[in-house]
């Protein structure tokens, strides 16, 4: 008779586990989006490592802001692909086709999406959520 398990307990401890599993989705979810998408360490189109100060900049007399944080080879590609769509062609860069346009057009397009994202009202409401709540402590399931 010592191992009945109270239900009230039992449900009450089910009830938390799922919150909390929930909460840790939440997390997660952030934890994501900003450590995919907002890493000073890395170039935000290929990944590679970068230091913290260094700075995106393209050919020497072009004065091209660029607005993402990119490596060395990134930052020119950028520059190239601007320069093309200002409709200045490099013939010995045969490989900058209209693929390769697509591609960065397409990049382009993702970081609007993920800036988009990250303002939305639905994404907001999961930050606010995540300050309101307090951790759940791990609790061995009740006797």
């Amino acid at each position: 008779m010592t191992k009945i398990i109270q239900l009230e307990d039992k449900l009450q401890y089910t009830k938390e586990k799922k919150a909390e599993i929930i909460r840790k989705r939440k997390i997660l979810a952030v934890q994501k989006i900003f450590h995919c998408t907002h890493c000073a360490f890395k170039c935000e189109k290929c990944g590679t490592q970068i230091s913290p100060g260094q700075k995106s900049k393209v050919k020497t007399g072009s004065n091209l802001k660029i607005p993402y944080r990119f490596c060395e080879s990134c930052s020119e590609e950028y520059g190239n692909y601007i320069e093309r769509l200002q409709g200045k062609d490099d013939p010995e860069c045969y490989w900058h086709n209209e693929d390769w346009i697509e591609v960065w057009n397409k990049w382009i397009d993702y970081q609007s999406v993920i800036d988009r994202y990250l303002k939305s009202k639905e994404f907001g409401q999961l930050l606010e959520e995540l300050r309101k709540t307090e951790p759940i402590p791990d609790d061995p399931e009740p006797k």
